[in-house]
């Protein structure tokens, strides 16, 4: 009596959010892949810092049955580099207005690059308990006056003003911390490079992505062109599930 063969764990795609947002910044690219059949997920990311996040971010990946198509936003594209590194499962990068290191390089030295980038003027320095008695460590938040031009131009102010209202505050080790060997060394790449982006700076994204050997498209847009422009941000998604399906 012969049996059937296991059919393979499908491909899933973990959408990894930034510094000063939440997984809920991705509602829209997950609403467009699952009604296109695509498996997906949108951890937390815990924003404390590169060796905290990627190896939190790696479990995730870890723990999915199939193969991962990594994709981050912002600070989470620095993250997937350095996570995928960590975990078998991965497939494939995709970068959404997305940091992608090199190996040494830490984020605000190549934000200081950036002549498109306004988010250094905008940031307001907080304290946060490390949980070693009473010390304390800084993270970042955005200011509420300066969220919606900086981070979300192309975004209704009303919408701004609530993302703003609930952003999640980034550790300076995000910022400060020296990253990992690239995963874009060994995997395929696509990149979303918005081109209105005063956040992370269009410019700096573009030459990372450049430098990752990565397939750009560019999307008219601001930082959070996955909000802005879902669609265009799925279609990206997709071509690279199809390339590593």
């Amino acid at each position: 009596m012969s049996q059937a063969t296991p059919t393979a764990a499908p491909l899933t795609v973990v959408l990894v959010h930034g510094a000063f947002a939440d997984a809920s910044s991705w509602t829209g690219v997950i609403e467009r892949l699952q009604a296109g059949g695509v498996q997906v997920t949108a951890p937390a990311n815990p924003l404390r810092g590169i060796s905290i996040d990627s190896a939190y971010i790696a479990s995730v990946f870890d723990q999915i049955p199939g193969p991962v198509l990594a994709v981050g936003h912002s600070y989470g594209g620095a993250v997937i580099t350095n996570a995928a590194t960590k975990a078998r499962n991965v497939v494939g990068l995709v970068y959404v207005a997305a940091f992608a290191p090199d190996e040494g390089e830490r984020l605000s030295d190549a934000e200081s690059t950036s002549k498109d980038s306004v988010l250094s003027t905008a940031l307001v320095p907080l304290q946060y308990p490390t949980g070693q008695g009473a010390e304390t460590a800084v993270e970042f938040a955005v200011n509420l006056a300066h969220f919606h031009d900086a981070f979300a131009a192309d975004l209704p102010a009303e919408q701004a003003a609530v993302m703003a209202a609930t952003q999640r505050p980034a550790a300076d080790l995000a910022f400060s911390e020296p990253y990992g060997v690239p995963a874009w060394k060994t995997l395929p790449a696509w990149a979303v490079v918005a081109t209105g982006d005063k956040a992370a700076g269009s410019d700096v994204i573009r030459s990372m992505a450049q430098r990752a050997g990565a397939t750009i498209t560019e999307v008219e847009g601001s930082h959070v062109i996955m909000i802005s422009q879902p669609q265009a941000v799925t279609d990206v998604i997709l071509r690279a599930v199809a390339a590593v399906g």
